[in-house]
């Protein structure tokens, strides 16, 4: 009995490996296969990794590229950011932005600030964007701006109270990009009531998938992206 259980784990171990490595491969692929990423979003992507914590919130080659392209599909007037980090996804939206557009990025953390805006004022696109540290729940408010595409990356907490609050400022036909919507696939699982980023994230999904004001379908690109268009 215990070599045939020691034999099943060994089994799943190795399974689990191959699933893994076959994953790595298509990932591969798929970078092999679209539009490259430039030398700065490159230099910025390693100096995430090598100077901040966290680096994977960095949104990457992947989700950038098709950022860039939903902007261009869109073509947004004014575009709306919650969770700035160090500035990878803004200057992928703001590279799909046309001439006289502004993308509007808020991040929550002042300590990111030294790092980020160097990052975004030394790029191609730093006429097209305007950079906030500040809670956008307390901001955005104030603020007579309306968007016609927002992308909600900020604390999974609060994901609700983002979606309420840029729901009414965005246009009709307006659209809310969300990452992190499959939470590592912890969206499967009954969260400890510790865990308040994955109870957010869920009923941020159970919350969206039945609110008739919007439609919306789930990309399950890295962790997760939730495309709503408003009504």
């Amino acid at each position: 009995l215990h070599r045939l259980i020691r034999r099943q784990r060994q089994m799943c171990i190795r399974d689990r490996k191959i699933g893994m490595k076959e994953t790595d491969a298509i990932d591969e692929y798929i970078l092999q296969h679209i539009d490259e990423e430039s030398d700065y979003l490159k230099a910025l992507y390693r100096d995430t990794h090598v100077k901040l914590l966290r680096p994977r919130m960095a949104s990457g080659h992947l989700q950038g590229r098709m950022l860039k392209m939903f902007v261009q599909m869109i073509r947004p007037r004014q575009v709306l950011e919650i969770g700035t980090y160090s500035g990878y996804s803004a200057l992928c939206l703001a590279e799909g932005l046309e001439e006289g557009t502004t993308l509007h990025t808020f991040e929550i953390n002042d300590e990111q600030e030294d790092f980020t805006r160097p990052w975004l004022e030394g790029s191609p696109y730093a006429g097209k964007i305007k950079f906030y540290i500040g809670d956008a729940l307390k901001l955005l408010p104030g603020m007579n701006i309306t968007f016609d595409l927002a992308f909600v990356d900020g604390d999974k907490r609060k994901y609700i109270e983002y979606y309420e609050m840029v729901l009414e400022k965005l246009s009709p036909g307006g659209y809310i990009i969300a990452d992190n919507t499959l939470w590592d696939g912890h969206v499967l699982e009954e969260p400890h009531h510790t865990d308040l980023q994955t109870i957010g994230i869920k009923k941020f999904n159970d919350l969206v998938a039945a609110d008739k004001r919007v439609e919306k379908v789930i990309l399950p690109l890295r962790d997760g992206l939730t495309i709503i268009r408003k009504c």
